[in-house]
């Protein structure tokens, strides 16, 4: 599986990495999560407010942090 957080490095941000990767030391899947800072590379996903979630390059959700139930369930839905 791979997981990217699309972000510049704010505070949502780096929530959003921390929440990842707790999520799938909860489920205990290897996952390979990839913090993704560069602009020009975000914009590619599409996304123009971040952070965004994507997920075996589909992006999940952008522009706001998931609860952690929203996370696990749109990490669960690509394995």
């Amino acid at each position: 599986m791979d997981i990217k957080v699309l972000g510049t490095g704010c505070k949502k941000c780096i929530s959003l990495y921390s929440l990842v990767n707790e999520v799938i030391t909860e489920l205990g899947i290897q996952a390979n999560v990839e913090k993704v800072e560069d602009i020009a590379k975000i914009v590619q996903f599409g996304v123009m407010l971040t952070p965004a979630l994507v997920i075996n390059g589909k992006v999940k959700i952008s522009g706001k942090v998931p609860s952690k139930s929203d996370a696990k369930k749109y990490i669960q839905e690509e394995m």
